[in-house]
């Protein structure tokens, strides 16, 4: 016989980019809006175990983590190298219903070469450390080079692009120069699952909170109640 649906509302989760962290503006200005609805938004900590020695796996354990019991749902809300893992998280885990995902860092380990240049990527790799700002605590900080090689890994093994089938939200700025558009165009396109808005911003898109939060709610709807989203939106 088959589990009962779930009867309580998903868990709306919030994930943070690289260097931030749960108290992201982003996340805060979010979590104030949809608390004002009666959702609750858990904010949940990616800077682990620490932030010099940030791991993909870890990230993706804490967010199993928080997703609940075997018949708990949950939507994820996912920023930057948070939006990588909440769809990697989403390829692997059915207990996720949707997905919301801003400026998605897609291919990380291409868009972090792209950025740095050969030179700095091949001192990351020498010295084994980068060096970067800690936008949580306002200050210079290293990271590991082993989320690279994590990244790296995982890209082997499942593929470099996320093989998500729920229904998923994407927002990006054209002017995104961290996170370039384009790569969410490509993952997008031919996804009839998938929406794409582009905005008129860059990568931290304070300009667009407001496009955000209507695209969200309109997009989210399903999920306010009590009844099990996958019967509400099926994917190709």
């Amino acid at each position: 016989m088959n589990a009962p649906p779930p009867t309580s509302a998903p868990r709306w989760l919030y994930l943070h980019g690289f260097a931030s962290g749960p108290a992201s503006a982003k996340g805060v200005w979010l979590d104030a809006h949809w608390a004002k609805q009666g959702i609750p938004l858990q904010r949940l900590n990616l800077r682990v175990p620490s932030l010099e020695h940030l791991g993909l796996h870890a990230m993706l354990d804490t967010v199993r983590d928080a997703l609940g019991g075997p018949q708990d749902r949950a939507v994820l809300i996912g920023s930057s190298l948070g939006g990588l893992v909440a769809a990697r998280t989403a390829e692997q885990d059915a207990r996720v219903g949707a997905l919301v995902l801003l400026a998605p860092a897609f291919r990380f380990v291409e868009q972090l070469q792209r950025r740095m240049g050969p030179t700095a990527w091949a001192d990351w790799k020498r010295t084994g450390f980068l060096e970067t700002d800690d936008h949580a605590e306002k200050r210079r900080a290293r990271v590991h080079h082993g989320i690279v090689e994590e990244a790296q890994a995982m890209d082997a093994k499942r593929g470099v692009w996320p093989d998500v089938r729920v229904p998923t939200l994407i927002v990006h700025g054209r002017k995104d120069d961290t996170c370039d558009v384009r790569y969410s165009r490509e993952w997008a396109q031919g996804k009839r699952h998938v929406r794409l808005v582009e905005v008129d911003d860059g990568h931290e898109l304070t300009a667009s909170l407001e496009r955000i939060a209507q695209e969200a709610d309109a997009f989210l709807t399903p999920w306010r109640g009590g009844a099990d989203p996958r019967q509400v939106f099926t994917a190709d």
